[in-house]
């Protein structure tokens, strides 16, 4: 899924989607009405419907949307452990049992209706993840829930998964990735047509929260499902509005024109504003965010051929021991973000237990060059080796404030030990075709994680879809294979996959950072969930004079 990167909110230089009638309308509501909430967002959800939210950029805003409308079988536990039976909590299913190591029974609440009062049923679950796991219809999805092999009902309130084979995570991806679909409403619809169906306009649920009305490029706006089987939410009324600038956001709740944006951006200072309001309240929470300076370990002019100076792993090496990333980091985010072991962002469970990055050390990196050759020959700082300088060139987007701020600090201390960096900053989409095209050296990156760690795999294995540096390593694809099938000892098979890139080196892990969203304090019993922001929306409540006062009032 996508969400706002860092990258995407310091410094995004969007103009402010203008406030027009309707949005004035949702204004004054929020100001009269205390128990509706309005939620801004970066993007708009086009179609907050399990199996259509695969677009790129809308992806995360669909998801948050549909969340609201469609419940789950379950969802992640307070740990965000994806491993095994016992960290999740019930959702349309009031629980589930394991008949062998391949199959798994769920049996749905007896409660859960549709939003149009129908039962939710055993069908309505075989339905969907049909479509789900159609390669055609859902790509995506499908690669996710490969390893799903049947999905069938055994009367009305139970569904049977049965998988490929053994491993840790078969409840995860059971319940997860996507969340079942009314067959009655949709069986009818040719699959291929759901996108542009009538049903997409105003979709019908099983959640807490219902569909009222979309103004396009403004709001989406939701009411409180009164027959919602787990108790109706306290917030009656939810409105997602579209703002496309990070600062125009929290200048709108500062002024009183929403109640919630999910990050504070930079500078530093604008965490000083809010704090400042005593009807404000700051929700730190992990991101899924891991940033890092990638290598490429094929040659930008010629990828058949190796890289002429990073192929050489002591080279990485030296580059990672050559920089201080831990006073990076704290310059740059004070103790809002940490430096990882590994591609782990704080939203990943096997983070905890995993070594200690390793600090600064010149006098290493310094031999390690030495080693492999490299030496000043002609004085001029850079260091060279059989007439080739050690030159590179690093890329990244002009979007992120943060990377550009760090990109100079690893630029002076690089050239403390003689690696002379160039950076070539661009808008993102010229940023997003070089890195795609493996045209750079060094690639100032910014990824997002599931909460599971197999979408490790995705980047660092040989044949990952988003392995754009071509890094392989026959030692981490065993490795995470190995992890990936294991049913004891996760955290510590995965934490040996970590081991293992960190070693290889084929990139320096600079930050992984802690978000914080902001929220009016009549709102009570905020819980914000890092693997979707605003999924815990239906057991908030109304604080104190808030709760008691009618709306309109």
């Amino acid at each position: 899924m996508a969400r706002w990167t860092l990258g995407a909110w310091l410094g995004v230089g969007l103009a402010l989607t203008a406030t027009v009638t309707g949005a004035r309308g949702v204004q004054a509501q929020s100001k009269t009405d205390s128990s509706r909430i309005v939620i801004l967002v970066g993007a708009e959800a086009f179609a907050p419907v399990p199996t259509l939210n695969e677009g790129a950029q809308s992806a995360t805003a669909n998801t948050d949307v549909a969340n609201q409308m469609f419940l789950h079988l379950a969802e992640l536990g307070p740990t965000l452990l994806t491993a095994g039976d016992n960290a999740f909590e019930p959702g349309l299913a009031r629980g589930w049992t394991r008949r062998d190591s391949v199959t798994l029974a769920f049996d749905l609440d007896p409660r859960a209706t549709w939003q149009d009062g129908a039962p939710v049923t055993a069908q309505d679950v075989v339905f969907t993840f049909a479509r789900a796991r159609n390669p055609t219809l859902a790509p995506s999805l499908s690669k996710l829930l490969r390893r799903i092999v049947s999905v069938t009902a055994e009367g009305d309130r139970r569904v049977v998964f049965r998988y490929s084979r053994t491993y840790g995570e078969q409840l995860y991806d059971a319940v997860f990735h996507v969340a079942p679909l009314p067959a009655h409403l949709l069986a009818k619809i040719p699959p291929e047509s759901l996108a542009t169906s009538a049903f997409v306009q105003a979709p019908v649920g099983s959640g807490p929260y219902r569909w009222v009305r979309r103004v396009a490029g403004q709001f989406i706006e939701l009411e409180a499902n009164p027959h919602f089987f787990l108790g109706p939410p306290a917030i009656r009324r939810v409105v997602f509005r579209l703002v496309t600038d990070s600062q125009a956001m929290l200048n709108l709740v500062l002024g009183g024109e929403a109640d919630a944006t999910e990050i504070i951006p930079p500078p530093r200072s604008n965490v000083n504003l809010v704090a400042a309001r005593p009807n404000l309240r700051i929700v730190p929470y992990p991101s899924s965010t891991v940033a890092y300076l990638l290598f490429n370990t094929k040659d930008p002019h010629d990828r058949s051929r190796p890289h002429p100076i990073l192929s050489d792993r002591d080279v990485r090496r030296a580059i990672g021991l050559a920089l201080d990333r831990r006073r990076m980091v704290r310059t740059t985010f004070g103790n809002l973000a940490e430096v990882p072991y590994g591609p782990a962002s704080q939203l990943l469970w096997i983070r905890h237990g995993a070594p200690a990055p390793a600090g600064q050390n010149v006098p290493e990196a310094r031999r390690l060059l030495s080693a492999r050759g490299w030496a000043d020959r002609d004085g001029d700082g850079t260091l060279d080796r059989n007439g080739r300088p050690l030159a590179l060139t690093m890329v990244l987007p002009t979007s992120s404030a943060a990377r550009l701020q760090l990109a100079q600090i690893v630029q002076e201390q690089l050239r403390q030990i003689g690696v002379r960096v160039e950076l070539a900053s661009s808008e993102f989409a010229l940023y997003s075709e070089r890195r795609t095209k493996g045209d750079y050296d060094i690639d100032f990156a910014s990824a997002l994680q599931d909460p599971s760690p197999s979408g490790i795999s995705q980047s660092w294995s040989c044949g990952g879809g988003l392995n754009f540096a071509s890094f392989c390593d026959a030692k981490v694809d065993s490795l995470i294979d190995a992890a990936t099938f294991a049913t004891t000892g996760m955290a510590q098979a995965w934490q040996a996959v970590l081991r293992r890139i960190e070693a290889d080196a084929p990139a320096v892990f600079l930050y992984a950072p802690t978000w914080q969203a902001v929220v009016d304090r009549r709102f009570a019993n905020v819980r914000i969930r890092p693997e979707s922001l605003w999924l815990g929306l239906r057991e908030w409540t109304l604080a104190g004079a808030a709760a008691r006062r009618p709306a309109g009032n």
